[in-house]
């Protein structure tokens, strides 16, 4: 009975977003290479949990969280964009922060 309950368990926790939007994330616009006429404020680390204890966490939503904490980050930094540098990879991956017009 106790291992369908984690099973349970981890089903409905991946499907949860752990990752709210921070006030003045919205504004922060996700491109997919460098945005011309901008200048580069920097880059952002983020990083969740890809998988909760035994079961892999859906990819599309981890990197859907990955996302909005590189743009909850980027107001931080003077920014106004992201563009993510490579593919999530184990529930981390690296943006660019731009200040366009």
């Amino acid at each position: 009975m106790r291992p369908a309950i984690g099973l349970v368990l981890a089903v409905v926790l991946s499907s949860c977003t752990w990752v709210h939007m921070a006030p003045g994330a919205s504004a922060v616009k996700v491109v997919t290479g460098p945005p011309a006429g901008c200048q580069n404020r920097g880059e952002v680390e983020v990083s969740v949990k890809d998988s909760v204890a035994f079961y892999d966490r859906n990819a599309l939503r981890v990197q859907e969280e990955l996302e909005t904490l590189a743009r909850n980050e980027a107001p931080g930094l003077g920014a106004n964009t992201v563009q993510p540098l490579a593919p999530p990879k184990e529930g981390s991956q690296r943006y660019a922060a731009w200040k366009c017009r």
